[in-house]
């Protein structure tokens, strides 16, 4: 009799947490999960992008299997029939259950989510989500506006609620109704803030007055960024409030002011987060299932808050695909909880709040990609095979390894054992790595450099992320065939970790890459 499963997945969320060490931030319920969980200190995106790395996680397959890169086309008709995450435990007798944004909504989930494949009953979406891009937002002017920054009176939104409040309160309904069906569960429950716009109780402002908010501890646009490796946050730039700025284009930049206003929502929206997640992980511990659930926390990327010039997603710099990522694993990040003891009591933001620490901390450096195997051995199923070089026609294996195997290590403090690597993909020397990649439609910022269309892409960013630097080659990209030539190399970008943790000192002109070059072939 295995465990449930409780995925949150959270969009554009950087880990801009206590439990990861930010000092500003407002984030007890998040924090006290860490608490009882491993935390993965160095969890990558494949592509920081929504869709794309949605499927990518929920498949187990890398952008380059899935071919998904922008948000056109449906995996199973346009690349291979490739079980998912929840599909394969629906086949495994459990009852899965969507809520929010889990795959990207679209043509790239078949328009249904996915759905009857990945779940048990046709996924929820919050009825307010069709009210998310409108003129919410009251300008000082008393008009109301389409604004990036966007502090809202609840009681004057449509409905007179949010689409987070909704799916909080789906997801509570859902947990009660399987509590009294006591058959497993594996529910999705996928939250829409902090991505834009950021709209948001109003109250969330008041944790944050505006003169503890700083600027990005390197605002401005390296000297030594490639041209290619930019993305010039078009998304932002369509907002009234961005648009009424007259930013140029494409290095901007914004207004310190307006910079250190949109940080300022940036951890509001994550506060108003916080106190959703709370309140699921309440009723958690209400329907008395915190002992026998596994939680695990994580994101679909990040989102840069004006490191080097940039906002948004859309690069292949840590701020856009470092994500958090948190397992609670009754009875093993834990000891086992006694029945009726609560694991999970909602903590209120606006109270003062101890900091927290994480149970246990890898700083192992792992991939969303592996979510897949590892929740899969963590619940007791057998873990999908590793996926040979070329898999378009096999429907069940995985492009990640499970990382159960660092669980442990993390516990007994043993962060110099070797790696065991289960499966050779991608795997050198026993160095943990991540890839992640970004397409572009051409060497220079463009309109479309941000999320170009399948058919405009000319340049493959391919980046590897260890513990010790970045690498990033960007080379030419056929979307007729899907094929990279590591031949024809663009541009390229080499940052040491230690030395330069912010990446903005660009050292790949000044560094002989044949050993790095060697590894990203794989």
């Amino acid at each position: 009799d295995g465990m449930n499963v409780l995925l949150i997945v959270v969009d554009d969320l950087r880990p801009v947490l206590g439990c990861y060490g930010d000092k500003l931030v407002k984030s007890p319920n998040i924090d006290q999960l860490a608490s009882q969980s491993i935390v993965f200190s160095n969890a990558y995106a494949q592509q920081a992008v929504c869709a794309p790395s949605r499927v990518s996680f929920l498949t187990g397959r890398r952008p380059d299997t899935t071919r998904l890169y922008d948000f056109y086309s449906y995996w199973r008709v346009h690349a291979g029939n490739y079980s998912t995450m929840p599909q394969y435990f629906k086949e495994n007798g459990y009852m899965t259950l969507s809520v929010g944004k889990v795959f990207h909504p679209g043509v790239s989930s078949n328009y249904n989510d996915d759905y009857p494949y990945s779940w048990s009953i046709p996924p929820f979406h919050p009825s307010s989500e069709k009210y998310e891009n409108d003129k919410t937002c009251r300008g000082k002017d008393g008009k109301l506006y389409a604004n990036l920054v966007c502090p809202v009176d609840v009681s004057e939104m449509p409905g007179g609620t949010l689409p987070d409040i909704q799916s909080t309160e789906e997801a509570i309904r859902l947990l009660n109704v399987m509590k009294t069906n006591k058959q497993k569960f594996f529910l999705a429950v996928g939250y829409h803030k902090p991505h834009i716009p950021l709209r948001y109780p109003q109250e969330f402002l008041k944790l944050y007055p505006l003169e503890n908010i700083t600027l990005a501890p390197d605002p401005w646009v390296p000297e030594k960024l490639p041209s290619v490796a930019y993305n010039p946050w078009m998304d932002i730039r369509q907002r009234d409030d961005v648009e009424a700025l007259n930013v140029s284009f494409p290095y901007g930049p914004l207004p310190d002011d307006f910079q250190r206003q949109i940080r300022q929502s940036y951890y509001a929206a994550v506060s108003y987060l916080d106190r959703q997640v709370g309140l699921v992980l309440n009723a958690l511990d209400d329907v008395g299932l915190s002992n026998s659930t596994i939680v695990v926390f994580t994101a679909d990327h990040g989102w840069s808050l004006g490191e080097h010039g940039e906002w948004a997603k859309y690069s292949n710099f840590d701020v856009a695909t470092r994500v958090p990522l948190m397992f609670y694993v009754p009875g093993m990040t834990t000891s086992s909880v006694s029945q009726g003891k609560r694991v999970f009591p909602y903590v209120d933001p606006f109270s003062h709040v101890l900091g927290l620490v994480p149970q246990g901390q890898s700083k192992k450096v792992v991939e969303l990609v592996s979510l897949f195997p590892t929740l899969a051995e963590l619940a007791g199923l057998r873990v999908p095979p590793a996926c040979p070089e070329t898999s378009f026609h096999i429907a069940l294996c995985t492009e990640g390894a499970s990382i159960v195997r660092y669980f442990k290590a993390s516990e007994e403090k043993v962060e110099e054992e070797k790696n065991v690597c289960d499966d050779a993909y991608r795997c050198f020397n026993e160095e943990p790595v991540a890839f992640s990649q970004y397409p572009r439609p051409a060497d220079t910022p463009q309109w479309n450099s941000d999320k170009p269309k399948l058919k405009d892409i000319r340049v493959m960013g391919y980046s590897m992320r260890t513990a010790d630097y970045r690498y990033t080659v960007w080379v030419r990209f056929n979307p007729n065939n899907f094929s990279a030539d590591f031949e024809d190399v663009h541009a390229g970008e080499l940052y040491m970790v230690e030395t330069d943790p912010n990446q903005d000192y660009n050292i790949y002109n000044n560094t002989s890459h044949g050993y790095f070059f060697k590894k990203i072939l794989g």
